[in-house]
């Protein structure tokens, strides 16, 4: 086990409300920085925020505030939110802090004077939104003119891109694909899941790297490059610099980066065909974590940018997915958005922090459904764990006046058993704890739990209490049970601290938790459980709390239409979607009504003369007779037509030249009309 452990999130960009995804990872990172702690291991967690770019400062500039003050008020809001899910961060970095503003510019100056960095010229695609430029075959989506040139596209993240010609900084990646290439083989456990980092080499690395704008002169909200200030130090080096500045690297109190940096290092070494050995200083306790949108930065950017600082590298980057909504991402225009502040104030902290730690398999998106979220307090946490406190606390003091038997090992047949049972799932729990996969670490939990409750109707303690004789196996029973409970309460702790905590203090066994020695043995003599137990999760109403959070959710719409993004928007069409050129190709022009009759032999056309600026009237007919009983009422009236449109013979006597525009609805239909003021022959478009 490492002597020391770093574990960070992502730093989150502050240009809107954090949802359920940034409460996701930022628990996540907590719940193991708290087991390593109760492993005993020196531990440092740090979370905070990304706090320059464009898009801070068009948002500051919407407001009608600073760039400072929109992420001092944003920082707030964040800080709260991490108070309320009771996140035990060691430190909150901020990139507009002034230490990290001036190692990042001291960084920037030694890549640029050891030949690292250079200045070029950038031409290419860039998207605000993700603040990240594409090269033409990383677009998901590419427009072209009539000739084939590029004109625009879309990003992977799904919002437009524009080309951006400037003035940049260039970082040598290409220099350092061999030293990175090298690292993933000397250090296959990098990146975790491994499926991300046959990603990364695949779709990324093994292409060729391409050489890094790393400076913007299109806005100034960021560190300005020292020896060229009218350049802006870009966000992915400013941002991942933020993993080594918060421990104190490039300052003069260094001691936390000294202890969890650079201390207690190791070599990982590979040998490439050549028989060339590749040796890399990685530090064992070091950890980042990421969403798998971001890995790539982490897992090429970050460690070449080690490199060519001659720092260790990370030992693990754990890059997980993202929480959906059954219709797709979560989305502000569609409603969907889930909001942890919601959860709390309703069902309370340890279910959220259960439910996004359980649910969220390894490698790959989970679900979000509030069936789902409801039905796990009820049925794991209520059910499974609840009942089983109730029990045992009624039982021992039922049976024995409230005071917790001596533990004794295989009093009756089936102590040894569980006792085996949980020693088993003791090791699964510790070892999915280690490998960041929750929801196996919480199933190994849940084994327990489940196996002490089916203990109770093994060993029917309500059939024991009434024999002579049977007194010795009825408080190996109670012993039994107690001690099970006190193992789910310490493994639980990381992950659900009140919940731990009630259970603990309910069975009368104080607060005090230890991971490292955990035993079903280990439980103290002499202890007396609470006169009368409460319950830890009171069972819900499926109904009324599901519909509770839909409504919330659809709430949430409403807010979200104020906030519009048309980046965001579901578009609907009845019909497939074609492109500008296409409609481009359709002329609708103003024409005004000269003479309309109903076409004798049919109820539903009428027959229009209409003034539509070709120098002579035109005919159309169009059937919207029922519409409009009393059609004379639509002369003098200018509407909108289609003027290209090939003629064709109607009731073998009438041409028809064109086609006039409407819109119906709900079984109403209207012509579509313009303002008298309009020339006749106007084109519209």
């Amino acid at each position: 086990m490492t002597k020391s452990f770093y574990i960070t999130t992502p730093i989150y960009y502050p240009s809107g409300k954090l949802h359920i995804g940034s409460a996701y990872t930022t628990i996540a990172c907590d719940v193991l920085a708290r087991y390593k702690r109760m492993m005993h291991v020196d531990t440092f967690y740090l979370t905070g925020l990304d706090e320059h770019g464009q898009k801070i400062q068009s948002k500051a500039e919407e407001a009608g505030i600073t760039p400072q003050a929109y992420v001092d008020d944003m920082a707030v809001g964040v800080k709260e939110l991490w108070q309320l899910l009771e996140i035990s961060y060691d430190k909150f970095i901020r990139t507009t802090d002034d230490y990290h503003e001036e190692v990042v510019a001291q960084v920037f100056e030694r890549l640029l004077e050891q030949g690292d960095i250079y200045l070029g010229e950038y031409r290419g695609w860039y998207s605000v939104s993700d603040e990240e430029f594409f090269t033409e075959s990383q677009l998901a989506e590419v427009y072209r003119d009539d000739e084939g040139n590029v004109i625009g596209g879309v990003a992977p993240s799904g919002h437009e891109v524009e080309l951006v010609s400037e003035e940049s900084y260039f970082f040598k990646l290409s220099k350092y694909q061999k030293h990175l290439e090298a690292y993933f083989k000397a250090n296959p456990d990098f990146i975790s899941p491994n499926i991300r980092m046959n990603e990364m080499l695949k779709n990324f690395i093994e292409p060729g790297l391409e050489d890094l704008a790393v400076s913007r002169t299109t806005f100034t909200w960021g560190v300005k490059v020292p020896s060229n200030p009218k350049h802006v130090v870009y966000v992915w080096i400013d941002a991942l610099l933020n993993y080594a500045t918060a421990l104190g690297y490039g300052q003069a109190d260094s001691a936390n980066f000294d202890k969890f940096w650079l201390a207690d290092t190791v070599t990982k070494s590979w040998a490439d065909d050549s028989g060339k050995q590749w040796d890399f200083t990685v530090n064992p306790g070091v950890n980042h974590m990421v969403g798998k949108d971001i890995l790539r930065f982490h897992s090429i950017y970050w460690p070449i940018l080690l490199m060519a600082l001659d720092l260790p590298l990370p030992n693990r980057l754990v890059a997980h997915g993202w929480f959906v909504m059954q219709d797709g991402k979560m989305s502000k225009s569609k409603g969907n958005v889930v909001y942890p502040e919601m959860l709390v104030e309703r069902f309370g902290l340890d279910p959220l922090r259960y439910y996004l730690m359980r649910s969220l398999p390894v490698g790959s998106d989970g679900t979000f459904t509030p069936e789902d979220y409801v039905g796990r307090i009820n049925y794991e946490l209520a059910n499974d764990l609840g009942n089983l406190l109730n029990r045992t606390v009624a039982m021992i003091n039922k049976y024995f006046g409230g005071q917790i038997p001596d533990y004794k090992e295989n009093v009756t047949d089936f102590d040894g058993d569980l006792a085996d049972f949980v020693s088993e799932n003791l090791k699964l729990y510790h070892h999915n704890m280690e490998a960041v996969d929750y929801p196996r670490a919480l199933e190994a939990v849940w084994n327990i739990i489940s196996r002490t409750n089916k203990y109770i109707d093994e060993t029917a303690p309500w059939v024991l209490a009434k024999e002579e004789g049977k007194k010795e196996q009825l408080a190996s029973v109670m012993a039994h049970l107690t001690a099970s409970l006190r193992v789910v309460a310490h493994l639980i702790q990381p992950f659900m601290m009140e919940t731990s905590n009630a259970i603990m203090e309910q069975l009368g066994l104080g607060t005090d938790f230890d991971l490292e020695h955990l035993e079903l043995s280990g439980l103290p003599s002499g202890v007396q459980v609470v006169a009368k137990g409460t319950p830890i999760f009171p069972r819900l109403d499926m109904e009324e709390e599901i519909n509770y959070i839909k409504a919330q959710m659809n709430a949430g719409k409403t807010a979200a239409e104020k906030e519009w993004n048309p980046d965001e928007v579901e578009l609907k069409s009845e019909k497939d979607e074609i492109k500008f050129e296409t409609f481009d190709a359709v002329e609708i022009r103003v024409a005004e009504v000269k003479e309309v009759a109903k076409v004798e032999g049919s109820d539903k056309l009428l027959r229009f003369r209409l003034d539509a600026g070709d120098g002579e009237d035109r005919q159309i007919l169009s059937g919207i007779a029922k519409f409009y009983p009393n059609e004379q009422e639509l002369v003098g009236k200018k509407l909108q037509i289609v003027t290209n449109l090939k003629p064709r013979k109607m009731m073998k006597k009438y041409v028809s030249q064109g086609m006039i525009l409407s819109a119906e609805h709900d079984g109403k239909l209207t012509v579509l009309t313009v303002d008298d003021s309009v020339p006749n022959g106007s084109v519209i478009g």
